[in-house]
C-alpha cells in the first residue's frame, strides 16, 4: 500500500518554486560533501569512529517516525520504526553499544523533536531529511562495500539499501508543502534550513573531535 500511494504522489508532482526553496536551502549542507561522509566513501574512517557515529544519530532515527505521524502517515511512520531496527543492526555489526554524548547530536535531536510537533515544522525538516536520503545512503552503502564489508556485513548495510531506493517520500512531501499556506510555508522553509544545519553540525560532532 506504502508503494502504491507513494507512486500515485510522483505522478502528481508539479514544478513547485517552493521547492527550488528549499533545494536550494538543502544545498548548502549537502551532507555527501562533509568530510565524514567523504571520508566514509574513501575507507579512511576508523571503525571507532564509524561506531560512534552509529551511536550519536540512534536517537534521532528512532524519533524520525514521529514526524511521519503527525503529518498523518502512520504507514510510513511504521516503516521509520523498521528502519530503526535496520540501524540498530548497522550499530550491532560495528559493536557500538554507547549512548549520544555530543552537543550537536543532542542539538539534531532536539531540533528534530521541536519540529516534528507541529504539521508545517514536521514537513520542512522531513522533507530536508529524506530527499539527501538516496544520495546519501548510496554513497555510505558503496562505501561500506567496498572498504567495511568486513565488519558490516549484510545485515548491518540494510539500513542504507533500503534508503537508496526510497526516493517517492520528497515527492509526497513537496506536494502537502506546496498546499501550506504562505504563513505555514515560512514555518516550513525556517524548519527546513534549521533541520540542515543540526544534521551538518551533527556530522561536524562525529567528525572533529579529540
Amino acid at each position: 500500500m506504502v508503494a502504491r500511494r507513494a507512486a500515485a504522489y510522483r505522478s502528481e508532482v508539479p514544478t513547485m518554486s517552493r521547492i527550488d526553496d528549499l533545494d536550494a536551502i538543502v544545498r548548502q549542507f549537502d551532507l555527501n560533501e562533509h568530510p565524514f561522509y567523504q571520508e566514509w566513501r574513501a575507507g579512511t574512517l576508523p571503525i571507532k569512529r564509524l561506531a560512534e557515529y552509529a551511536d550519536e544519530w540512534a536517537p534521532f532515527i528512532g524519533a524520525i517516525d514521529a514526524g511521519w505521524d503527525r503529518i498523518g502517515y502512520p504507514d510510513y511512520a511504521a516503516e521509520e520504526r523498521e528502519h530503526d531496527l535496520l540501524w540498530q543492526d548497522f550499530r550491532s555489526a560495528l559493536g557500538a553499544s554507547g549512548e549520544m554524548r555530543r552537543p550537536q547530536s543532542r542539538t539534531l535531536l532536539a531540533v528534530g523533536e521541536q519540529a516534528f510537533a507541529s504539521v508545517p515544522e514536521a514537513l520542512g525538516a522531513l522533507y530536508s531529511f529524506e530527499v539527501q536520503q538516496p544520495a546519501t545512503a548510496s554513497s555510505k552503502l558503496a562505501g561500506l562495500r567496498e572498504h567495511y564489508a568486513g565488519t558490516v556485513g549484510a545485515a548491518g548495510q540494510r539500513y542504507f539499501e533500503e534508503h537508496a531506493v526510497e526516493t517517492d517520500e520528497p515527492a509526497m512531501l513537496a506536494l502537502l508543502i506546496e498546499k501550506l499556506s504562505d504563513g505555514d510555508f515560512a514555518r516550513a522553509k525556517t524548519a527546513c534550513a534549521v533541520f540542515s544545519a543540526a544534521a551538518w553540525g551533527a556530522l561536524d560532532g562525529v567528525y572533529y573531535t579529540d
